[in-house]
C-alpha cells in the first residue's frame, strides 16, 4: 500500500455562541478549518483536521497549512502510510517546525492504519479503556455574572468540568472565578485559564485572592520561569498548556515541579504519533493530563476521543467536544456529548465516515 493522493480542504465554522473571547483582546467569531484527506493506491481514504485558533495563538495559521503541505507532502506520495514514525521522519526532515501542519497528516495515516487492521484507533494507540469521558466546556472570557450564567447553561447540558477564560484584569478576573465556582457542585471542577495573559504581579493578586477556591490555574504567565514564581506562591494545583510543545518543556517543567497537569494538544505536538509519546512518558511521570487540540470540528473531537480513551483513567484529567461549538456536521456518525460523557468510537480507523460533499473542492491536491 502506498500514497497516491493528499488532499487538504478549508472549512469555515462559524461559532454556535457567536464569539469566543480569551486574554490580551483576543477572541474570534468564525474560524478556518482545514480537512486533509490521504488517498492509497488500493482506494483506502484516512482524514485528519488541523484548526488553528486564529493567526495570533500559537504558532499556526490556517493559510500555513495548504502551503506547508505544498512543501513537503510531494515527499509522501509513494510512502506506506502505515509506517507512521518513517512518515513523520520525511515530513521533518523536508520542513522544520509547522508540527500544526503535519499533524493531520499523521492523523488520517492512523485512520488508515485502523481502517486496514480492523481496529479502532484507541486499541491501536494502547487499548480502549472506556466507552466514554467526561469533557470540560471552556467559557469565553465576558463579564462576572455572565459567564456564571453560561456556566449553569452548560451545567444543565450535562458538563461538570468548566474552563474559564481569564488573564485579564486581575480584580475582573478574582470575581469572575468566585462567582462561577459559587454556581458549582462540590465535585464540580473549575479551572481558570490565563493562556499567558497575565505578568507575574497579576498573576500573584488572582492567586491570593482565590486562595480559599477551589480551582485549579492554568498558565498564569507566558515562560515557564515567570510561571514558577507563581507556582511558588499558591498551594492551588497547577497547569501548564502553552509551554508543553514536546518532550524536553515536559521533563524540564517536571523537574522543577512546575505543574500537576499538563495540556497535551495534538496539533502543537504534530499529530497522534508524537502526542502519544509525551502522553505515555506523563504516564509513567504520574503526570495528570488535558488531551485536546487548539479547535477544531467533527474529526479533531474523534482524534481527541481515541486520545483520550486510550489514557489510563488515573491520568485522564479532561478533554473536548470541539464539535459541539461549530455550526457545521462533517461527519453524522463522529462522537457527541451525551449524559456527560463523550463517546470513544469503537469503529477501525477513526471510526467516522466524513460527508465529503460538504468540503468543497480542495485548495491543494498533492498526487
Amino acid at each position: 500500500m502506498k500514497i497516491a493522493a493528499i488532499d487538504v480542504f478549508q472549512v469555515t465554522y462559524s461559532l454556535l455562541d457567536q464569539k469566543y473571547s480569551w486574554s490580551n483582546d483576543l477572541y474570534i467569531t468564525n474560524i478556518v478549518s482545514s480537512i486533509i484527506r490521504v488517498s492509497t493506491d488500493d482506494g483506502r481514504e484516512g482524514y485528519g483536521e488541523v484548526c488553528p485558533l486564529g493567526s495570533a495563538y500559537m504558532d499556526a495559521f490556517a493559510k500555513g497549512v495548504p502551503a506547508a503541505i505544498a512543501e513537503f507532502g510531494p515527499g509522501l506520495i509513494g510512502m506506506d502510510p502505515l509506517q507512521l514514525n518513517l512518515l513523520n521522519d520525511r515530513m521533518n526532515l523536508a520542513l522544520g517546525g509547522h508540527n500544526y501542519a503535519k499533524s493531520p497528516i499523521d492523523i488520517a495515516c492512523w485512520d488508515i492504519l485502523g481502517q486496514v487492521s480492523g481496529l479502532p484507533v484507541a486499541t491501536l494507540m494502547g487499548g480502549r479503556y472506556r466507552d466514554g469521558v467526561p469533557p470540560y466546556r471552556a467559557i469565553s472570557q465576558r463579564k462576572p455574572e455572565e459567564m456564571a450564567q453560561d456556566v449553569l447553561k452548560y451545567r444543565e447540558m450535562g458538563y461538570r468540568r468548566f474552563q474559564l477564560k481569564v488573564g485579564g484584569n486581575a480584580n475582573e478576573d478574582i470575581e469572575r472565578i468566585r462567582q462561577c465556582r459559587a454556581v458549582l457542585e462540590r465535585d464540580d471542577i473549575l479551572v481558570a485559564d490565563a493562556n499567558t495573559g497575565w505578568l507575574p504581579h497579576e498573576a500573584l493578586r488572582v492567586v491570593n485572592g482565590v486562595r480559599d477556591i477551589d480551582v485549579y490555574i492554568e498558565q498564569p504567565c507566558a515562560t515557564l520561569e515567570e510561571c514558577l514564581v507563581v507556582r511558588r506562591n499558591t498551594s492551588l494545583p497547577f497547569i501548564l498548556d502553552e509551554l508543553i510543545r514536546g518532550t524536553v518543556p515536559l521533563v524540564e517543567a517536571h523537574k522543577q515541579g512546575a505543574m500537576d497537569v499538563v495540556n497535551l494538544k495534538i496539533s502543537r505536538l504534530g499529530g497522534l504519533t508524537k502526542a502519544k509519546g509525551v502522553r505515555d512518558l506523563c504516564q509513567s511521570l504520574g503526570i495528570a493530563m488535558t488531551l485536546e487540540d487548539s479547535w477544531g470540528g467533527d474529526i479533531t473531537t474523534t482524534a481527541i476521543a481515541h486520545f483520550a480513551g486510550s489514557t489510563r483513567a488515573e491520568h485522564y484529567f479532561t478533554a473536548t467536544d470541539f464539535n459541539s461549538y461549530v455550526d457545521i456536521e462533517l461527519a453524522s456518525n463522529a462522537p457527541r456529548m451525551k449524559d456527560g460523557l463523550l463517546p470513544i468510537p469503537s469503529a477501525p480507523g477513526l471510526g467516522i465516515t466524513v460527508h465529503e460533499e460538504r468540503l468543497g473542492d480542495p485548495v491543494l491536491r498533492v498526487s
